[in-house]
């Protein structure tokens, strides 16, 4: 037995034989090995010609397996995205401990010059004490930078590295990507349009309401009045011996083999056909799935409504983001140029003695707060542009990532984020 691919009709061949003795003395064959063969075919003329249960079944599964793939680019997404927000703290902590290793190394130089002076009678000893201090500050800064490093190191490994028996997990690691410091350009309306279209979870609300379409079409089939066109076709076929006075045809005078023998001429055809109709009076069921489906379907455009709207915001606040981001950068980058400038001039004049160390040791602690504020801009810049990808869906695409079914597949060479292994 099985179904038809075509318009849900379903057909069943059966084949059976048996070997019958009786005490009775009137049978006239006894032993009588009797054997039919029988073949049906159904088909739905009104209920269940265009759908049914089986059919609704299929192009579920086959709509889950599309939605186990959306489901699965979304993670790939979030993953990506965690790894290289994760990846730019690693960079500013890691380049922001130098600026706190360079400051050190200043004001070690300051104290050495400040220390000649003081022995040549030109400045205070004062001085001298002033510049130990600076050199303890920026030392304490120091200590907390690689704090940072080490708390971002970790979080990196914990999202790349399979397990703490990984050679990579005990040793510190170094970014070389270069930053980039060019944000996209690209409008607020082609922006959301693009969210709207690679966005994973517009998919996965598609699907969801493609899957609800199907059970609507199942559910609405089966209010219907079932009327099934049939057709039947049956060959007999019978032997065995004959009872002692008894006479039969000679087709009939015989072993089980004699039996199949006549069931394959044919001799005894059996032909049926016709029309079965049955109406779904209160067929209260399928009504009340009906109905299910259909507030189920209200529900995901509810919800989708509600997605579409989540992504616009997070469309907006990440362009947002970006732009500020961006401006931000050029103002640090202005700001600590015009720092390096006003820290020069006051060593210059310090050198000179027209100036006082105090007001250089401020300059630098200027300097200093102003390259932070510059590696912060750049990673904050990096992060915003990786922020955006997530919120337009193109984080996969701009990777050079492809998400596929194991085949063998060719693309772009994906882009990394490159970490140096070091002891």
């Amino acid at each position: 037995s099985g179904y038809s691919p075509f318009a849900g009709a379903s057909y069943s061949a059966e084949f059976s034989s048996s070997r019958l003795s009786t005490t009775n003395t009137n049978a006239t064959l006894n032993p009588q090995y009797p054997a039919t063969l029988s073949f049906s075919y159904f088909q739905p003329l009104f209920r269940g010609r265009k759908i049914d249960t089986n059919r609704r079944n299929i192009e579920i599964a086959k709509k889950n397996l599309s939605l186990s793939d959306t489901q699965f680019r979304q993670s790939a997404i979030e993953v990506i995205s965690q790894v290289e927000q994760s990846y730019w703290d690693l960079v500013f902590a890691l380049r922001n401990l130098q600026v706190q290793l360079d400051a050190v190394k200043q004001a070690k130089t300051q104290l050495e010059s400040n220390q000649r002076l003081v022995d040549k009678g030109v400045l205070p000893p004062i001085d001298i004490v002033e510049a130990h201090s600076q050199i303890a500050t920026y030392e304490q800064n120091v200590y907390t930078a690689q704090q940072t490093v080490t708390q971002a190191e970790n979080t990196l490994k914990t999202l790349v590295l399979p397990d703490r028996t990984s050679a990579i997990w005990s040793r510190p690691i170094t970014p070389v990507s270069p930053i980039s410091l060019n944000a996209p350009r690209i409008g607020l309306d082609v922006a959301i349009a693009e969210a709207m279209r690679n966005r994973p979870e517009i998919t996965q609300f598609e699907t969801s309401a493609e899957i609800n379409e199907i059970n609507r079409k199942l559910y609405k089939d089966q209010t219907k009045p079932q009327i099934d066109l049939f057709g039947v076709y049956t060959a007999q076929g019978l032997a065995g011996s004959v009872a002692e006075g008894r006479t039969v045809p000679p087709n009939l005078s015989g072993g089980y083999f004699s039996s199949l023998g006549n069931l394959a001429v044919q001799d005894y055809p059996t032909y049926r056909a016709g029309v079965t109709i049955s109406l779904p009076w209160g067929n209260n069921v399928a009504k009340a799935n009906l109905g299910r489906t259909l507030a189920e379907g209200d529900r995901l455009k509810n919800q989708r409504a509600q997605a579409e709207q989540v992504i616009e915001a997070e469309v907006r606040n990440s362009l947002q983001a970006l732009r500020s981001a961006e401006a931000r950068l050029n103002a640090a980058v202005a700001a600590r140029g015009s720092a390096e400038q006003l820290y020069e001039s006051e060593q210059r004049q310090f050198r000179s003695g027209t100036t006082t160390f105090y007001l250089v040791s401020q300059r630098q602690t200027d300097l200093l707060i102003a390259r932070s504020r510059e590696l912060q801009a750049q990673t904050d810049l990096n992060k915003a542009i990786s922020e955006f990808q997530r919120a337009t869906g193109t984080t996969l695409s701009a990777n050079n990532v492809s998400v596929s079914d194991g085949a063998n597949v060719q693309s772009s060479p994906a882009r990394r984020l490159d970490i140096a292994n070091t002891r």
